[in-house]
């Protein structure tokens, strides 16, 4: 049995063995009616500091007027949370469609089975440990409390922070079988996925699916949800603010331009650097050739799709319909997507003499990146310049990976690492103090530095460093062991061919004869696959 279907084997025997684990602990503890904790007695759940203090006992009738408030306000933000999440789930049909436009038609099946199996595959991993890791010590009284979510593992104290949750393993664990636990689990999840789903535009075209959904079990369960947990999951970096150095408000991050996207695009570019570049995309001198997506189309119906889906990503975000930011966080994604957009056309308008419709595109996909840590916190007119700098950035920096000799063949890291990055730090310089009070457990709301708070900014700044050293070294350092016990990327003859039939068996395009358009491979040396084996002459790719 090669490694790849061990692999495969034991990964299935440990899902086998982690369901009947979760049944053995049955339904100890937990509301998973919704009759007594999570909505009978939800009135100061729902509304913050609400009871009914000085109102007279006597009164019954207005005690239960009161509490049927309670438990209404509840609904609406369970369905609030759900619909939206059911948007950022559909997501996945945007970047499907937006990926496997940019990549090669030889590629095309090979790029849409990745996408399903991230879902399935990364889904799994979070319900058996990711969720609990990340959330199995926070309450959110906005979804009734979840109070079986009360296990954390703490720095020092309490008020530092922790660094992981313990409760909620596949949702059974300390009575973790709730109606809000799940609720929160299936909006939390669904953002989980657009981190797996990211580094797909990364590694494609070379790597092979047994590397893949290796990858995607290490994000489901260990990169994304631990450091998703530092960050809102009641985590020391969120406590920033309150400990000796008192920064801000601590790391602020309202939907994840830092804990989502930027996680993605980090753990996306050690990928690409372990993979090394596709046959034929650099030449000797290190310049790139490049190497065009086949259906522009696609591209620009996933990335329409992307938008719409955004629109549950950073609103729902408030995990309360009842909080009236949500107008403002709307509004803001958008106007930042449509000025990522424009300048990315304009600057490629400049540069090649027509408008790059893939690179514009990613230009709005680079604005709406950028916009989801501030999109609560800042002014309309700042979150146009948070799309304005994004549009521009992006161009700028798929251009320095190629000089870099990474090959990225969406632009992945370009639109989500480093557009993640600056929306992580477009907080600490354009939090305008409107929003946030009591934000992390600190008094008053999030100001940034051009509205007199420079602390804020460093903490942001935190909030960067260390993304990017746990996202990209975890995953550089999984995948450098990985490649000695397990081939993670094809060989050069499949490469060549295309991984459809040879990883899947067939053709995304079978009643299509796929004409070829020759690529000279220009190196001093053999092109070299990362299992090391080596193609000596010139090459045509289809």
């Amino acid at each position: 049995m090669s490694r790849g279907k061990k692999f495969v084997a034991l990964s299935l025997m440990t899902f086998i063995v982690i369901v009947v684990l979760g049944a053995i602990w049955g339904h100890k503890g937990g509301d998973p009616t919704g009759t007594t904790s999570t909505v009978a007695n939800s009135y100061s759940n729902v509304f913050q500091g609400g009871s009914t203090a000085g109102v007279p006992v006597s009164q019954v009738g207005i005690n239960q007027l009161a509490t049927s408030t309670g438990n209404a306000g509840l609904s609406i933000n369970f369905v609030w949370v759900l619909i939206t999440g059911f948007l950022v789930l559909f997501m996945q049909v945007g970047f499907a469609f937006l990926v496997t436009g940019l990549t090669r038609a030889k590629n095309a099946a090979h790029m849409m089975m990745m996408n399903v199996a991230a879902f399935a595959v990364a889904l799994l991993a979070y319900y058996a440990v990711g969720f609990a890791f990340m959330f199995g010590g926070l309450q959110v009284l906005s979804l009734g409390g979840t109070t079986p979510l009360s296990g954390m593992l703490h720095i020092a104290s309490q008020t530092n922070g922790g660094i992981i949750g313990t409760h909620g393993f596949l949702l059974q664990s300390h009575g973790s079988y709730d109606v809000g636990v799940m609720v929160l689990f299936l909006f939390e999840v669904v953002f989980m996925e657009t981190a797996g789903y990211i580094i797909v535009g990364a590694i494609a075209e070379r790597i092979s699916f047994a590397g893949f959904l290796l990858a995607e079990v290490c994000m489901g369960a260990i990169i994304y949800p631990i450091y998703g947990q530092w960050m809102w999951g009641g985590g020391w970096m969120a406590h920033l603010g309150t400990g000796p150095l008192s920064l801000g408000h601590g790391a602020v991050d309202f939907a994840g331009s830092g804990v989502v996207h930027a996680t993605g695009g980090w753990a996306a570019l050690a990928l690409a650097m372990v993979l090394g570049p596709r046959i034929g995309k650099f030449n000797k001198d290190g310049s790139a050739n490049a190497i065009p997506g086949h259906n522009i189309p696609f591209v620009v119906i996933g990335t329409l799709i992307l938008v719409f889906g955004w629109m549950g990503f950073n609103p729902g975000s408030t995990l309360s319909a009842i909080d009236s930011r949500i107008g403002v966080v709307a509004v803001n994604t958008l106007l930042a997507a449509c000025a990522g957009f424009v300048l990315a056309m304009i600057i490629t308008d400049v540069k090649y003499g027509k408008p790059d419709i893939s690179m514009s595109c990613n230009g709005m996909l680079a604005g709406l990146v950028a916009i989801t840590a501030g999109c609560a916190f800042v002014a309309p007119w700042a979150a146009v310049i948070i799309g304005v700098v994004a549009g521009t950035l992006v161009v700028y920096s798929v251009e320095m990976f190629d000089k870099l000799g990474i090959d990225d063949p969406c632009g992945a890291i370009s639109v989500h690492g480093m557009n993640g990055a600056w929306g992580v730090l477009s907080v600490g310089l354009f939090a305008d103090g409107t929003y946030g009070s009591g934000w992390n457990g600190v008094n008053g709301t999030v100001k940034g530095l051009l509205y007199g708070d420079g602390g804020q900014l460093v903490a942001q700044i935190v909030h960067v460093v260390v993304g990017f050293l746990w996202a990209w070294g975890v995953t550089w350092l999984i995948f450098t062991v990985a490649k000695n016990f397990m081939k993670i990327r094809v060989s050069p003859e499949v490469e060549l061919e295309g991984l459809d039939m040879a990883e899947f068996g067939v053709l995304a395009y079978p009643d299509f004869v796929l004409r070829s358009a020759p690529v000279h491979v220009d190196s001093e040396e053999p092109a070299t696959a990362a299992n090391g084996s080596h193609l000596t002459v010139d090459l045509e790719q289809s």
